[in-house]
């Protein structure tokens, strides 16, 4: 298993604490995540109702933030690309919409929230509200602080109606981000992903760095965990991401009576 990044009780979670020294080789990497993928293809099977007995299980959501260039795109690519398309959900959150800052800030995720048996991969989420808005002063303290309070309320109302919440921060060194941004500016083909706001998010790092601190204080809660990943070397972050996701979603099932039966050929911790 993984050395202790999250834990199952309430723990203090900040990335003070995270170890970015974590890698794995080419080889060993591919291996887990082959055998991690088989057994998310039966999972999603199984709570689709498509296999076994679980035509009603809970919904998923799974919640990627990170740090501009901490590799969530490549991750999510990763989670979703063994996955039958019509059974996956991906959705790419952006700045809201002038029609969507006319109304409360939880608003514009409802139609996107998964349904019974059904899965949505947020790139970026409703903690935008605490990050981006707190930093470039778009919300003051009162207000970040009642955000998170409905957050947290928020995420509570999906898991007592039947909703697996699971959430990932992608953390990774100032001088790794550094790198990852001038590679992107060298590269044609990447570049597209380098924006002038990227860079003047890097000039404003250590207030970022101190919202997310303060939003893994209040919003990492028993029915919705955060997992903090060490995405320092990509290889490592992915493995961890799916061997985590499949962890959190197996327990949230047992613990809601659903019976999980092994994967043929997926004994992906082996």
């Amino acid at each position: 298993m993984w050395p202790a990044l999250w834990q199952t009780e309430r723990v203090t979670l900040r990335l003070a604490d995270v170890d970015l020294s974590l890698s794995l080789s080419r080889e060993e990497s591919e291996r887990r995540i082959q055998g991690a993928l088989r057994r998310l293809v039966h999972l999603r099977l199984l709570t689709a109702g498509l296999v076994g007995p679980a035509p009603h299980a809970p919904g998923l959501v799974v919640i990627f933030e990170g740090f501009d260039a901490a590799g969530k795109g490549g991750a999510i690519r990763r989670l979703v690309g063994g996955l039958d398309p019509r059974h996956v959900r991906v959705v790419p959150v952006g700045p809201p919409a002038p029609e969507e800052l006319a109304h409360h800030f939880l608003w514009r995720f409802q139609a996107t929230l998964p349904g019974r048996g059904q899965m949505t991969v947020y790139d970026r989420s409703w903690y935008g509200r605490l990050l981006v808005e707190r930093v470039e002063g778009l919300i003051d303290d009162t207000i970040a602080q009642r955000s998170a309070r409905e957050i947290v309320d928020f995420e509570r109302a999906l898991v007592d109606d039947g909703t697996t919440v699971i959430k990932f921060f992608l953390h990774l060194s100032d001088e790794e981000q550094l790198r990852r941004f001038n590679d992107r500016a060298r590269d044609p083909l990447k570049q597209w992903k380098l924006t002038e706001d990227d860079w003047r998010n890097r000039s404003l790092r250590s207030a970022y760095e101190e919202a997310v601190d303060d939003m893994l204080r209040s919003t990492d809660q028993s029915h919705a965990h955060w997992n903090l990943v060490s995405a320092e070397n990509k290889r490592f972050a992915r493995v961890f991401i799916l061997d985590t996701l499949i962890e959190r979603w197996e327990a949230d099932l047992h613990r809601r009576g659903l019976s999980v039966p092994p994967s043929r050929g997926a004994n992906y911790l082996a």
